[in-house]
């Protein structure tokens, strides 16, 4: 009888941790251009509803409209006792640093910048010059005219880890070969088609034959325009290479979705650390994708170049600055 009572009682001990188990709430704030730009925003969000499916959580996402509510978003969650708020905008930096002195018992986490010094929060950082140093050895190998482009957001530390890592690739292939860059700029950088498709133009009529983006939702536009003029493109984020078959060459992955993933992940685990956490090439943060609609374009030869580039650059023997 004993024995049977203490059966019970064990699995009522079971059963009511089951029961009343803390589900675990997420928050994701993204950044400007919101869902569907087809690059940044996108992969963010798939890591989220990826850990949706495979953990017990709850989970919301907010687009801002302006750079400014990245603090109101983040205290709104913070507020209503979510466990994680992941911000995937440098912008939000100010913002979270403070508003994590003041949440002690909330993770924090943002994207593409760094938080040092808080005990609460974590980083998520990618090598993106690593990915666009393979993406600019490619457009060297597959230009024509010996001349590649790249269109940019904003003239930033973070972009131009793309733009620097993207012209010291073409120049590791062809020490002679012309780069040019172009800045959108205005009020809405990450999410304005029409001056990306005028970038392009722009480009092309200097020459450019193949053009490299990091500019969200902009993008759009130069995938437009390279389906106008016959050259090249490079994706960037996500995989863009459907977006014009047989003329996106490639594009750069920057895996946010997995790193938003394994961060949840760590959380639901009891693993969350308040450090920066790296994704490079070694790391399956960054690279390329598996060339779908441009393997005969390209050529094996080509290819199995990248790869030995991509080797050097993880063993070290390929410095970027």
């Amino acid at each position: 009888m004993k024995r049977f009572m203490k059966q019970i009682l064990v699995l009522f001990f079971i059963i009511s941790t089951c029961t009343f188990a803390k589900e675990i709430k997420v928050g994701l704030i993204l950044a400007m251009g919101g869902l569907g730009d087809k690059s940044f925003n996108d992969s963010a969000y798939r890591g989220l509803k990826k850990a949706e499916k495979d953990f017990d959580i709850e989970v919301k996402y907010v687009e801002p409209s302006s750079w400014s509510e990245d603090s109101i978003f983040i205290t709104e969650f913070a507020e209503n006792d979510y466990d994680l708020i992941i911000a995937t905008s440098y912008t939000a930096q100010d913002a979270m640093t403070e508003l994590a002195g003041e949440f002690p018992d909330t993770k924090f986490a943002i994207v593409d910048t760094t938080i040092e010094g808080v005990p609460n929060t974590a980083s998520l950082v990618f090598s993106e010059e690593e990915g666009s140093f393979l993406v600019g050895a490619l457009a060297a190998m597959m230009s024509e005219n010996n001349s590649v482009g790249f269109i940019g957001a904003v003239d930033i530390p973070l972009i131009n880890n793309f733009r620097r890592g993207y012209e010291q690739g073409a120049k590791y292939i062809n020490p002679e070969i012309s780069t040019t860059a172009i800045y959108i700029g205005g009020n809405a950088p990450f999410n304005d088609p029409v001056k990306g498709k005028e970038a392009t133009y722009s480009l092309a009529n200097q020459g450019v034959d193949v053009v490299y983006h990091a500019s969200g939702n902009t993008g759009v536009g130069m995938m437009e325009a390279v389906k106008d003029l016959g050259i090249y493109a490079i994706g960037v984020d996500s995989d863009q290479d459907y977006m014009v078959e047989g003329q996106v060459i490639t594009s750069m992955l920057k895996n946010v979705d997995n790193a938003v993933y394994a961060l949840i992940k760590d959380t639901v685990e009891g693993n969350f650390e308040g450090k920066a956490y790296k994704f490079g090439l070694a790391e399956d943060g960054v690279g390329t994708t598996d060339f779908k609609y441009t393997r005969e374009v390209i050529g094996e030869k080509k290819i199995q170049r990248l790869e030995e580039i991509k080797k050097d650059i993880i063993d070290g023997k390929i410095v970027i600055k």
